[in-house]
């Protein structure tokens, strides 16, 4: 039978934690029988971790892959208590702590390749052993470092891509034309992308359906077993909206969509920094028809 019934976090009701702030908690040890000697401490945490396999030549005979790895820490803080006398009697015990957050710590993320995640985890021990641990994750939303570059940037944008399509034994062609207009281009995690769509139709086709999704393109840095350094970008498909305008052949329409964007969400990156991962954005819209699939794509900056 373990000396200590239980041990909790009791944290303040906040979803998500900005980068910046600081957090006030409490860890509450309920013992059984008198500890002698314990150590109580709360860790605050922040780690970063990818990877992936890199194929191999594949004009060698042997072809092997290579496995790409890369990892950081973020923040490493510890609090421990001091426990009067030396000893824990039985009962409920409480232990307050605070830690600050650095503001340039980057956003909760996940992915198939990598991950960047924090935690805070309290442990109880005696004389070496572990009596007790929990561990609570925690939610973290970065900031940006370039806030006037980002100011400039907002701005209305439009953007328009053009395809041309061929049918009837290519002896027709029409063009399906696409045009996004933003009043901005800089947004931040949480907030609604409003935005108007104008669609052109010079085919024999309806165009039934539109997608939009606002997509993450991740760069990745990782190294080999042997010191050689590699990079990985992905594509993350952060969240999408299917949109049925029905445009008839020879016709144009108007349409306005909002997409909101989820919080947290890691910042645009910025250009000068080199970390094991950067990111970027972009608002994707997509039409499909028999014989084409048109796109536009628009750069779009998160900043927070």
């Amino acid at each position: 039978m373990t000396t200590v019934k239980a041990i909790n976090f009791v944290l303040p009701e906040t979803e998500v934690y900005l980068a910046g702030s600081s957090i006030d908690g409490q860890l509450v040890l309920n013992v059984r029988s008198t500890l002698v000697d314990p150590v109580v401490k709360v860790e605050l945490v922040g780690r970063g971790y990818l990877s992936w396999n890199e194929e191999g030549n594949p004009q060698l005979d042997y072809n092997k892959s290579i496995a790409c790895t890369n990892k950081a820490v973020y923040i490493s803080k510890a609090k421990k208590f001091h426990i009067a006398d030396g000893c824990l009697d039985s009962g409920i015990h409480t232990f307050d702590f605070h830690f600050s957050f650095p503001p340039e710590l980057p956003s909760t993320f996940t992915s198939k390749v990598g991950c960047i995640f924090y935690f805070l985890q309290g442990i109880c021990c005696s004389h070496g052993t572990i009596l007790a641990k929990e561990k609570r994750y925690l939610l973290m939303q970065g900031i940006s470092d370039d806030h006037m570059g980002h100011v400039k940037a907002v701005a209305p944008l439009v953007v328009e891509a053009r395809n041309d399509v061929v049918y009837f034994c290519c002896f027709t062609q029409g063009s399906v034309i696409l045009r996004i207009s933003l009043e901005k281009n800089v947004f931040c995690p949480g907030e609604t992308i409003v935005f108007m769509t104008d669609i052109t139709n010079r085919t024999f086709y309806y165009i039934r359906k539109v997608v939009f999704a606002v997509h993450c393109v991740v760069l990745y840095r990782g190294f080999s077993s042997s010191g050689e350094q590699y990079t990985l970008e992905d594509r993350n498909e952060v969240m999408r909206l299917e949109s049925w305008p029905g445009t008839a052949p020879f016709d144009a329409m108007r349409i306005i969509n909002a997409l909101v964007l989820p919080k947290p969400l890691p910042v645009t990156s910025l250009a000068k920094e080199s970390k094991i991962m950067t990111f970027k954005y972009e608002l994707v819209g997509t039409s499909n028809l028999p014989c084409v699939t048109s796109n536009i794509v628009v750069p779009i900056i998160i900043a927070a």
